[in-house]
């Protein structure tokens, strides 16, 4: 295999440092960037990134940039590893100064509300081929402080073109990090981006109180609603069953380490949501992928209850326990008709 010429990774945050380490443990030449010069300089001098990742080293084979065009020019792929309202932004500015096309990578996980694009869609927009000759969705179950400890890490790398998958696969694999791939790339990302909206949920019933039986059927439930929005998009079911559906929608659910489980958590003790937002100090993706998510089952018809209580939580300060006993005397319904209308929605997707 060749060497690849390096990797620029666009984003400084907790989980671009951290796929930062690994492809520097990997033995890559890894450019980080971040708009913060001041933050590129510690990184450079001091091998930390102490306001997303303390205490964690960073391999000499990372060098941080500020300047976008020097990070990315002289490098054969680049991973997105910013917010996804920041996508947009960021992408427009890599097509004004790439010099020659390159495999993309995206490892953010939301949907941008009213245009209801996904990430893959928004970069095929704006990156034309004198930036992009590739594109791949690296998503799963993933904790950015679990990573850096070198824990064993196992995500999926989504293409449409296999040998673009494979490239991102040999370029992250190692020892401690496994990665599979995927041709679903819609399944990959709504399974990624979904998950967030029900472990602020899951987040919210730990805050009231309520137990681990509310959350097993929360994450439960959650992953039928995910399923059948996914399907609705053209996604393949089966996704939803890996490591980018339920892998993901355990983690998120679970763990203190989930910024979405820790907002939701707060807002189930009662604080609101600008006070949580503004003590994470950090982005919070499942707040604006609910409403996304909100508008596409109004747009397709598709039946989320637990995403559209959410959306009645965060957007029309409906009281959390209120919403979550809302959704406990819903009409009665047989559970094996998710299942079979899901399967049966992708049955007719493969006939047509």
């Amino acid at each position: 295999m060749t060497k690849p010429k390096g990797v620029a990774v666009l984003g400084a945050g907790s989980w671009g440092t951290a796929l930062a380490l690994v492809l520097g443990d990997n033995g890559h030449d890894v450019r980080l960037w971040t708009h913060n010069p001041v933050q590129a300089d510690l990184i450079n001098t001091e091998r930390k990134n102490e306001r997303y990742l303390p205490g964690t080293e960073l391999p000499s084979a990372i060098t941080a940039y500020s300047d976008l065009g020097q990070a990315i020019n002289g490098v054969d792929t680049v991973v997105f590893a910013v917010p996804t309202k920041a996508i947009r932004e960021v992408a427009e500015k890599v097509e004004s100064v790439s010099a020659d096309p390159k495999t993309v990578v995206h490892v953010s996980k939301g949907i941008e509300p009213d245009t209801h694009l996904r990430i893959s869609e928004i970069l095929k927009e704006l990156l034309t081929e004198r930036s992009m000759h590739g594109l791949v969705v690296l998503s799963g179950p993933s904790h950015a402080e679990e990573v850096v400890l070198r824990h064993p890490t196992t995500v999926t790398a989504a293409s449409t073109d296999l040998k673009s998958a494979e490239h991102v696969q040999d370029l992250f694999m190692n020892h401690n990090f496994r990665v599979y791939t995927n041709s679903d790339i819609i399944g990959v990302e709504i399974g990624g981006a979904l998950k967030n909206i029900i472990a602020l949920a899951a987040g919210i019933t730990d805050g009231l109180g309520y137990g681990d039986n509310a959350k097993a059927a929360l994450i439960t439930r959650g992953l039928a609603e995910i399923a059948r929005l996914g399907t609705t998009l053209g996604a393949n079911p089966l996704t939803f069953s890996g490591l980018a559906g339920i892998g993901d929608l355990i983690v998120t659910c679970t763990s203190v380490h989930s910024r979405n489980w820790r907002a939701g958590n707060m807002l189930g003790k009662g604080k609101k949501l600008n006070e949580v937002l503004e003590e994470m100090g950090m982005v919070v993706e499942g707040v604006r992928t609910t409403k996304a998510a909100y508008q596409l089952a109004q747009k397709y018809e598709v039946t989320m209850p637990i995403t559209q209580a959410l959306h009645r939580v965060l957007f029309h300060d409906v009281n959390p326990k209120e919403a979550v006993d809302q959704l406990m005397s819903r009409m009665k319904t047989h559970e094996m008709e998710d299942l079979v209308n899901i399967l049966g929605e992708q049955t007719e997707a493969d006939e047509q």
